[in-house]
């Protein structure tokens, strides 16, 4: 999915970045099994790069600049559509992998459960 750069603005222009940041929460899910892979923050520089090129770019709070998501392990994201909430404060971004997403090798960021974490009380 590649949008043209006036409909990426029209995008851009109903999302509510957070000021203090100038970021919004993206999730990234797959497609077809709709298995959560990842979240990350998107500023509005990742979200036109995104939607215009058709690759899933974020936006590093830490390092302070924007990443084309698996640039470096060749496990690019395509995007295939472009969801946002009610609130326009998150969106959720479904994608096409092209292998592991998370930087272990796991296929998604959530691979280990509440039995993995150790907990001496149950979860209620």
């Amino acid at each position: 999915m590649k949008l043209s750069k006036e409909e990426a603005e029209s995008i851009l222009s109903s999302l509510n970045f957070r000021h203090e940041m100038g970021t919004i929460i993206a999730v990234l899910q797959d497609s077809e099994t709709k298995e959560v892979l990842m979240v990350g923050n998107m500023n509005k520089e990742a979200v036109m790069n995104t939607l215009t090129t058709g690759l899933v770019h974020f936006w590093s709070l830490s390092r302070k600049s924007l990443w084309l998501k698996g640039e470096t392990s060749g496990n690019l994201q395509l995007l295939q559509d472009f969801k946002i909430d009610c609130d326009g404060d998150a969106i959720l971004v479904l994608v096409k992998s092209q292998g592991p997403v998370c930087h272990t090798g796991n296929r998604t960021c959530f691979y280990r459960d509440s039995s993995s974490l150790n907990l001496t009380s149950s979860l209620s």
